[in-house]
């Protein structure tokens, strides 16, 4: 009977995950036009480890590459007044219509890592650099404008990089996309470096989503310990929906090596895709399901310096509420207007609306000075008194869950 009811739950899942996997074909650019009043332009630059699917309504598929590619793409976002903050416009019908959908304005191949650097100083916002990571069942299309949209309505001030690695986009092959995310470490890793190695770059915020902070995780773990820390202009990485094991990531966090960028999760217990990646992997707890107000997680949090907004209560219209930091407005226009900007929630008054809780950590005075809180509803109350700044720290970032020693930085 118990077999049964997994097996219903799963089916009726799996039902659910299909519908957010996308549409398919949208890349082919529109042709020139008289501009439509109203709209906007994310010009961003798109690296992947995908195979070229040939077809110029795709351009990449879902099957694994040896080689990176990069492409320049230009994306049209309808006017304010025909769309909600949060939502993507998926056409209805080719071509699209840019005064009603979003739509591909210009894709252009790059040749070269060079050629990538020279988009960069064309497209560079003074220095600042989001790079995303897409998740589980995700086409290039659905990266590229799930993208477009975050930036678009986030009003962050950066030059757009999108990672996409190769999805199948089909909920039994979960699996498959899993392993990819590990096929496409190494690309990641490069092109942090790369970004890291520009002077025209002063800081790089990884956002990332689901499975891809698996991928973001493994990518930064990959290069503290290959280099003996993670690059020094990464200074932010927010973690949206983590698909990660609990016990996966305490290990992935003690081995940053010791200064680490400044961490921020959003959670929620009500995600129903990490739902099926728990049953799926054992059932063990997901990152992105745990109740931050809860022991052991509200202290280690706290210790590490880790910031976690638990996003349970907010409302929106993913059935599978697993992609509420994009669809919420508040949300996403906090990536745009703090993280990416390095500022903890505590420096200064904010609101989120009702019903939101957090395990919120800041710093002062420098690395492993903690001053942390737990609130329930509305977050505008984070402001911290000089009296609970002083609270907790030490010469050192604590790790999460004291899993791991760190990893002795190779030899020069």
């Amino acid at each position: 009977m118990r077999c049964a009811w997994h097996v219903a739950v799963v089916l009726s899942l799996s039902v659910a995950l299909a519908a957010c996997g996308g549409k398919k074909g949208y890349m082919t650019p529109i042709a020139e036009t008289a501009p439509v009043p109203g709209t906007s332009t994310v010009d961003m630059l798109v690296a992947t480890t995908r195979l070229p699917s040939g077809d110029p309504n795709t351009l990449f598929s879902g099957e694994r590459s040896a080689h990176p590619y990069l492409t320049d793409i230009a994306v049209s976002i309808p006017p304010a007044s025909k769309r909600k903050v949060g939502s993507v416009q998926w056409p209805t019908k080719m071509p699209p219509d840019p005064a009603t959908d979003f739509a591909v304005l210009r894709v252009e191949q790059l040749s070269s890592i060079e050629a990538g650097e020279g988009w960069f100083r064309a497209h560079n916002r003074n220095g600042h650099v989001m790079v995303f990571v897409h998740g589980f069942n995700n086409r290039y299309e659905d990266a590229v404008f799930r993208f477009a949209q975050i930036v678009h309505d986030s009003k962050a001030d950066v030059t757009p990089v999108l990672f996409t690695w190769p999805s199948r986009a089909r909920v039994f092959d979960y699996n498959y996309d899993k392993e990819s995310t590990n096929y496409s470490r190494s690309g990641l890793e490069r092109l942090l470096h790369v970004l890291q190695d520009d002077k025209g770059v002063k800081d790089i915020t990884i956002l990332a989503h689901s499975m891809g902070t698996w991928l973001a995780m493994e990518s930064l773990r990959q290069m503290s310990i290959r280099d003996g820390r993670v690059a020094p202009k990464i200074e932010n990485v927010v973690l949206a929906s983590p698909d990660i094991d609990i016990d996966v990531f305490a290990r992935q966090w003690s081995e940053l090596g010791g200064k680490k960028p400044n961490f921020t999760i959003f959670v929620a217990q009500d995600d129903k895709a990490l739902a099926l990646s728990r049953f799926i992997s054992g059932d063990i707890q997901r990152l992105g399901q745990i109740n931050p107000a809860d022991e052991p997680y509200r202290a280690q949090f706290e210790k590490a310096g880790i910031t976690v907004v638990d996003l349970t209560k907010v409302k929106s219209g993913d059935r599978l509420a697993h992609g509420k930091f994009a669809e919420s407005p508040q949300i996403v226009q906090l990536i745009g207007e703090r993280l990416v900007n390095g500022q903890t929630l505590t420096d200064s008054n904010i609101s989120l609306g009702e019903g939101i809780t957090a395990v919120v950590a800041g710093t002062t005075g420098g690395i492993g000075r903690i001053a942390a809180t737990t609130v329930a509803t509305p977050i505008d109350l984070l402001t911290l008194t000089p009296q609970q700044q002083r609270i907790g720290g030490g010469p050192d970032r604590a790790l999460v869950f004291d899993q791991a020693e760190q990893p002795a930085a190779p030899a020069r």
